[in-house]
């Protein structure tokens, strides 16, 4: 057993788990996204495709977005300088 979790059954864990080591896991999914193994291909691959199209791009282009590139992740409704400009 790895951790105390290998080998457990889903109901197992949620009777064992803290309310801290929740949280701990709350965090790391707010900060890392899924732990699906296909999301997290899919963002990976969404990533370094958006990063070379943006190399790659013609200088009168305009820069692809990740999202374009990923079709299970939501774009947020706010950029981050649409968000700056609100908080001035």
């Amino acid at each position: 057993m790895l951790n105390g979790i290998g080998g457990r059954t889903i109901a197992e864990a949620k009777q064992t788990l803290s309310y801290v080591e929740f949280l701990d896991w709350v965090e790391y999914r707010r900060k890392r996204g899924s732990l699906h193994p296909g999301m997290r291909i899919e963002r990976a691959g969404a990533l370094v495709a958006a990063i070379l199209a943006n190399v790659n791009r013609k200088k009168d282009s305009q820069p692809v977005s990740f999202y374009q590139f990923a079709p299970h992740h939501e774009e947020p409704k706010l950029s981050l300088e649409q968000a700056m400009e609100t908080w001035r």
